[in-house]
């Protein structure tokens, strides 16, 4: 009885893990996908948004923002926008015990707390003080709106046309006491200068961005995620598919040939010794290759062709190879051990020699395991981002030449995504997917082919 108790609570047991499992894998791979899809079927936001910066009050369309810490988003479809920045002061409006608004000009004093000779403000014929050569000081108007006050005000008026794609076409400025810059695509910053740079009182005016274009983003070759908002990653699926490619090309075969000595030709003792350093190399960190390669296979490289950096397509190959032989060699070692022994003695009765059973009978009778090691080879391969980073150079750019440097999909998602915001961010989650699907259709074709073998 407590022994079927014992099997019904196993069960159970069983099927709760595999149900959280199954479950949790499938969250993982919404969000990735959610995230993924996002960029291209949503812009960034609805309207215009606003983002102060040491501003302690502004209006905009007549609604007061004071001491505002992030985003002010605009009305959708807005086209005019009407801005009353403080000025502010040291000290600022209203924070003198009297009521005074200090305006700070260039003027330096002098020892004794003077203007600097020569420098005083000279009074125009209306009786008003020049403007910029003097230190004034006017006492806060009592009661009222304070934005009566004019001399206290920097006024913006914008005006925004949403159907201009040029984005620094999209806004026009009707009126500007502040410096226009353009930091990004999409983003304009209005400065007013302060005493020192940091104390520069800012407004970033950001555009919403129209969703972005999946066949620029496939088949773009340009990668200039902040400035320019370019996010082509042609290359880097170019460099990705160089890369897993070559250490495909140039791993397995050797991988295969080590297995097949190991489980048909080398004495029982001298092969678990292998087998023992073998796995011990397959459970090495990938960046401590990265920093092998790093050390030795980059200046190698470096000196064989005489190149400027030895941080090139050929490096990664290297590294990539020798990091997927350990796995390779592991699981079709195993596979070739698993053939019955009775099917070797056939084909040694019939005449064949041993490395003519070993290819001939021993190799296509363990190929599904064989090809199990080579899939898990490319999904390392393909996967790999330490080692690439350290050794590949990252240059964003279109290359076959396998002396220059390229750049893979993992290594822009594990250098960009600590620093990635907004549209940024999403398009790191999209390379995400297109890696998903790159490894989805490899382990496919690898599949495909191996039913074929079988059948015939």
């Amino acid at each position: 009885m407590n022994r079927k108790k014992w099997d019904v609570f196993y069960k159970h047991l069983f099927w709760t893990v595999s149900l959280f499992s199954v479950l949790a894998l499938g969250a993982i791979l919404f969000f990735v996908f959610f995230q993924g899809f996002i960029p291209f079927v949503v812009s960034t936001a609805p309207g215009v948004r606003l983002v102060p910066q040491n501003i302690d009050e502004l209006t905009v369309n007549g609604v007061t923002y004071r001491d505002h810490s992030g985003f002010i988003n605009l009305p959708r479809g807005v086209t005019s926008v009407s801005i009353l920045v403080a000025r502010g002061g040291i000290p600022g409006y209203g924070d003198d015990e009297e009521g005074w608004d200090w305006h700070w000009e260039d003027e330096e004093d002098d020892a004794n707390g003077a203007p600097e000779t020569g420098g005083a403000a000279q009074d125009d014929a209306n009786g008003a003080p020049e403007a910029g050569k003097a230190i004034a000081a006017e006492p806060a108007p009592a009661g009222g709106d304070p934005l009566t006050a004019e001399a206290d005000w920097d006024v913006l008026e914008i005006t925004v046309n949403p159907k201009e794609k040029d984005p620094e076409k999209q806004i026009t400025f009707a009126a500007n006491t502040g410096e226009v810059s353009y930091p990004e695509a999409s983003v304009c910053t209005v400065t007013w200068p302060g005493m020192i740079a940091a104390m520069d009182r800012q407004i970033h005016i950001i555009l919403p961005e129209p969703p972005y274009s999946p066949v620029q983003f496939l088949a773009g070759l340009q990668w200039r995620p902040v400035r320019d908002k370019l996010f082509g990653i042609f290359p880097m699926i170019a460099g990705t598919i160089l890369a897993s490619l070559g250490a495909i090309l140039l791993g397995v075969p050797v991988a295969l040939l080590c297995a097949v000595f190991m489980a048909e030709f080398l004495p029982a003792r001298p092969a678990a010794l292998f087998r023992g350093g073998i796995e011990l190399l397959a459970g090495i960190p990938s960046v401590v290759y990265g920093f092998f390669g790093l050390m030795v296979i980059v200046p190698a490289v470096k000196s064989a062709f005489r190149i400027p950096a030895g941080n090139t397509l050929l490096s990664a190959v290297i590294v990539l190879a020798l990091m997927i032989l350990p796995t390779v060699i592991t699981i079709a070692e195993t596979s070739l051990r698993a053939v019955p022994l009775s099917l070797r003695e056939a084909s040694l009765s019939l005449g064949a020699s041993r490395m003519q059973t070993a290819w001939r009978v021993a190799l296509p009778h363990a190929q599904s395991g064989v090809i199990a090691g080579v899939i898990l080879g490319i999904s390392r391969a393909v996967g790999e981002t330490m080692a690439v980073i350290l050794v590949a150079g990252n240059s964003p750019h279109l290359t076959a030449n396998p002396l220059e440097s390229v750049r893979t999909l993992t290594s822009t998602i594990a250098m960009e995504m600590g620093y990635a915001s907004g549209r940024h961010s999403e398009i790191l989650f999209s390379i995400g997917v297109v890696l998903f699907t790159i490894i989805l259709i490899l382990n496919s074709m690898i599949l495909a082919f191996r039913r074929r073998m079988e059948e015939a």
